[in-house]
């Protein structure tokens, strides 16, 4: 697409041919399901209303909205925006599989840092609080992550006290 992009509207400045191609850009992402030819032909319709009106962001288009190398130029830049998109689209799966992937590892990875490291004050005040109000006993806490365990499993075993009771009870 990068390449295309230095080869059409060589005669607009720097910043017309980047307004451009963005919106022309955000056009085809909008309607996916469209042809180069109907997205092409929606914004010539849509540029026309907006210069009639005399409120459109390109108006450096007015003069030139119907010449043929105009629309060769946008005709050749849609499909290479189609084409990346649908290019997009395919990877999808691949990249959602990368970041579930990637997720995985940094929570391993955080579980081994806090294996490793020794429990906080809270955890150690929390533990002692549960074990207390259900008279269990107490365990050396070794890691933060042991901790994080034994506090988990201490409010799983004992979940019914803190459901609040429905009024048909």
């Amino acid at each position: 697409m990068y390449e295309i992009k230095k080869s059409i509207y060589l005669d607009f400045t720097k910043n017309q041919k980047a307004g451009l191609c963005s919106y022309l850009r955000a056009m085809v992402k909008k309607f996916p399901n469209l042809s180069c030819d109907k997205i092409y032909q929606k914004f010539v319709d849509d540029e026309k209303y907006y210069l009639e009106m005399n409120c459109s962001r390109f108006e450096f288009l007015q003069d030139i909205l119907y010449e043929d190398w105009f629309e060769k130029d946008t005709k050749k830049y849609l499909n290479e925006c189609i084409k990346y998109y649908q290019y997009k689209e395919k990877q999808r799966p691949i990249i959602e599989a990368n970041k579930a992937y990637e997720k995985q590892k940094r929570e391993f990875l955080r579980r081994v840092k806090m294996s490793k490291t020794p429990p906080t004050k809270k955890q150690i005040y929390y533990y002692e609080k549960l074990c207390k109000k259900y008279n269990l006993e107490k365990t050396e806490l070794t890691s933060k992550l042991d901790a994080m365990e034994k506090i988990d499993s201490i409010i799983q075993q004992h979940s019914a006290d803190y459901k609040i009771p429905n009024n048909g009870e």
